[in-house]
Formats: structure tokens, C-alpha cells, sequence
């Protein structure tokens, strides 16, 4: 995946891309969750951490563009809002097992944790610590 790709699934994974008829604006990370069809696409995560990989040196950058950082924060903030919030919209009506929450909680604390690392310049190898980790 090279960095035009990336910010083009980031988009999309963030709903903020401009073809509303793409498949990953339905299926994608946020797509997922609204309206939230039972089942939590593992593949979203990891296509998440691949983009976050590919762009880390754009999140290293002294001044990082606005999109970049609104589509990564949108991710957390908005499956924080929908599912992560006991009284989330998604926990709200009973929507997602126990099961999922732990899940998209681990998922989000290691999203944020990379990209948090990133702006702070920490390097990729601590960004992606975590997650690589977790996937061994």
C-alpha cells in the first residue's frame, strides 16, 4: 500500500470520503458500526494499522495535516460515542456482546496509542508495538 492508498481507505474507514457509494464507506471501520450488523470486521483493524504504518512518517512531521489527524481521531471518538460508552447508542439498544466491546476497546486503545506515539515522535517500531504484540 503506498501513502496515495492509504489516506484514500483512511477516508473511508473514517466516513469522510466523498463517494458515499464506496464499500468501505459501508463496511468500513465506522461503516461497520452505523448501522452495526451484529459482526465486528477484523480486517478494518488491521487494514487501520497498515495505514498507520505506511503514513507514520506524515504523523512524525512537525505540522501534520488536519485531515490526517480528523479521520484517525473521528475513528476513536466516534466508536467511543457509538459502542464504547455504556450509554452508546450500540450498548444502548443491547447491540454488541461483552465480547465485542472488549474488542473494539483494545482496538482503540492500541489505534490511539500508535498514533499517539507518532506525533510524538516516538518512532514506528514504539507506535506499532502494541499491536504487533497482540498479533503474535
Amino acid at each position: 500500500m503506498n501513502k496515495q492508498e492509504a489516506r484514500e481507505l483512511l477516508r473511508c474507514h473514517s466516513f469522510i470520503h466523498n463517494d458515499l457509494d464506496h464499500p468501505k464507506m459501508q463496511n468500513g471501520f465506522l461503516g461497520m458500526l452505523r448501522p452495526f450488523q451484529g459482526e465486528l470486521i477484523e480486517d478494518n483493524f488491521h487494514e487501520l494499522m497498515t495505514i498507520i504504518e505506511v503514513l507514520a512518517d506524515e504523523l512524525e512531521k512537525p505540522s501534520v495535516e488536519r485531515e490526517l489527524i480528523a479521520a484517525l481521531w473521528g475513528i476513536c471518538q466516534y466508536t467511543r460515542a457509538w459502542a464504547l460508552y455504556p450509554d452508546s447508542m450500540l450498548q444502548r439498544n443491547n447491540l454488541l456482546t461483552v465480547e465485542q466491546i472488549n474488542t473494539l476497546d483494545d482496538w482503540i486503545d492500541t489505534i490511539s496509542y500508535a498514533v499517539m506515539v507518532l506525533l510524538e515522535g516516538g518512532g514506528p517500531e514504539e507506535a506499532l508495538s502494541n499491536y504487533r504484540h497482540e498479533k503474535s
